[in-house]
């Protein structure tokens, strides 16, 4: 963050001192909500959580060398007393969820009024640019693309894992120095208006959409209102700002018409501003293509895997490119990025030869279909090896929950998939097997994470039909773990990959 007294950060958050707190303790390191991170000349931020209240863990933070903290109650160290909020009614913001007496609403209001003010002292002193990303899948990956591009032009801070909302983005921008050049700033949405919150505490100069999907269909009740949510990420855009849109999804490149910025588009499947031809996968499904701009042709050879990160990296690239940034450093950035996020399409091999995908972070019906083609290509490119599909819930479908289950089977079906481990007990995970077994997938329910990996294990210590020479080969079975998050299913590929077989 940048150096502030608490006497300056109680007049910005509207807070007032505690009786022990010196006006004049300047922070000068970074802001923490996890007393164990917090060091010398940080600010503790006091957040109640499901389990624990920060309050509590705020002594601790000063004798770590916090010089003082963000608190909604007087608790005896210095501090920046923050005024109560009140609740909005229908709020059904992440937030909302676990705050039965509006604590954690205080300290996070007092944490955005804070990240407002530095993001803009540093647009304006500095010349931050930043970049917000949005979209129903892809947000992550895709970020952590523009992060890896943006560096080549400077000191750039992106948001660890998905601090998308409204805990994550405040925390984020208070990464921020006066040495930052760039500033990543994912934006998630729950409801229409979440967005535009978001917007205002990281204004951007750019903003990226990436797709219209049906991931929260259940609170949103249809695409046309999370297209109406995801847009709000455009119309915060000032006239001399961009909008990078993606022409191969309607509901987003019909967003052009509400911004009067200027708007560039990207494409996998026709001539845009930025596109991609001669789109070939490896083995393991990472992509190779010419990437078409408006600075040349260049070579791009990606790192990271599946075929849907061919939109992705083109939306770096504009982003890249159009911040300043050479597009053959562009290109070659992209050649060398790596996943930072973790359980996000990460793919490894084992020493016997078997692939793990471990895509577990987070599940809708998008997200679900890139990663079962990611699974199927890298299967072909082994013939005789089996393509084992470790799926639990998609969460927060509505009503629409069990059709979508249901309709994951087709692509199963429709790519060839062998093995189905459909990890849960509920009325979607049963419609999934009972589908998934009609197309002739060999179908197994688990109740855990053990049950799963002891049944994916089972399957890959067993041979295949006709392959007599199955343990002298390099490549073999293929396995994805997808999920909601709640699920926990990363911890399955943790061990598949821990296992000796």
């Amino acid at each position: 963050m940048i150096p502030m007294t608490l006497r300056q950060i109680a007049h910005v958050t509207g807070g007032t001192l505690s009786p022990s707190a010196d006006p004049d303790a300047t922070v000068t390191g970074y802001v923490e909500f996890d007393s164990r991170k917090i060091a010398d000349g940080g600010l503790f931020v006091a957040l109640p959580g499901a389990n624990v209240d920060g309050h509590d863990s705020a002594e601790a933070a000063m004798q770590r060398g916090a010089v003082g903290a963000l608190v909604a109650r007087d608790i005896g160290v210095p501090a920046v007393i923050l005024p109560p909020v009140e609740q909005v009614e229908g709020d059904n913001s992440d937030l909302a969820a676990g705050d039965p007496d509006g604590t954690a609403r205080a300290v996070v209001a007092g944490m955005s009024k804070l990240a407002r003010f530095v993001a803009q002292e540093l647009v304006d002193k500095h010349g931050l640019l930043i970049t917000g990303v949005t979209g129903s899948a892809g947000k992550t990956s895709t970020k952590d693309l523009i992060a890896n591009v943006l560096a080549c032009g400077g000191e750039t801070v992106a948001p660890p894992g998905s601090f998308n909302n409204e805990i994550g983005l405040p925390y984020t921008v208070l990464r921020c120095t006066e040495d930052t050049k760039f500033l990543v700033a994912e934006m998630s949405a729950r409801g229409i208006g979440h967005i535009e919150k978001l917007t205002h505490i990281a204004p951007p100069a750019m903003s990226v959409v990436l797709n219209v999907g049906s991931a929260h269909l259940g609170e949103f009740g249809s695409r046309n209102n999370i297209a109406v949510a995801k847009g709000e990420i455009v119309e915060a855009l000032q006239a001399d700002g961009i909008a990078i849109l993606n022409a191969d999804d309607e509901l987003v490149v019909g967003m052009a018409s509400r911004t009067n910025a200027k708007v560039v588009t990207f494409s996998t499947q026709t001539k845009a501003d930025y596109y991609a031809t001669g789109i070939v996968l490896d083995d393991v499904a990472r992509a190779t293509f010419t990437m078409h701009t408006p600075g040349g042709e260049h070579e791009v050879s990606l790192k990271v895997f599946g075929a849907h990160q061919v939109s992705n990296a083109l939306a770096a690239a504009a982003v890249g490119i159009e911040s300043g940034i050479d597009a053959a450093a562009v290109a070659e950035a992209l050649s060398n990025a790596h996943s930072v996020s973790v359980n996000r399409m990460d793919v490894s091999t084992c020493a016997d030869g078997v692939t793990v995908i471990n895509d577990a972070y987070n599940a809708n019906p998008d997200s679900m279909r890139a990663g079962i083609a990611a699974l199927a290509f890298t299967a072909a490119a082994r013939p005789g090896v089996r393509s084992i599909a470790v799926l639990g819930e998609m969460g927060e479908l509505g009503e629409d929950s069990v059709a979508a289950h249901t309709a994951l089977a087709d692509d199963l079906g429709r790519y060839g998939i062998t093995h189905l481990i459909a990890v849960g007990d509920t009325p979607e995970i049963h419609a999934l097997m009972t589908a998934s077994a009609d197309h002739g997938i060999a179908v197994e329910q688990a109740i855990d994470v053990d049950d799963a990996t002891a049944i994916v294990t089972g399957i890959l210590s067993t041979v295949p039909p006709g392959e007599d020479h199955w343990y002298e080969r390099t490549d073999r079975d293929v396995v994805l773990v997808k999920a909601s998050n709640a699920a926990g299913l990363w911890r399955v590929a943790e061990k598949l990959l821990k296992t000796e077989r």
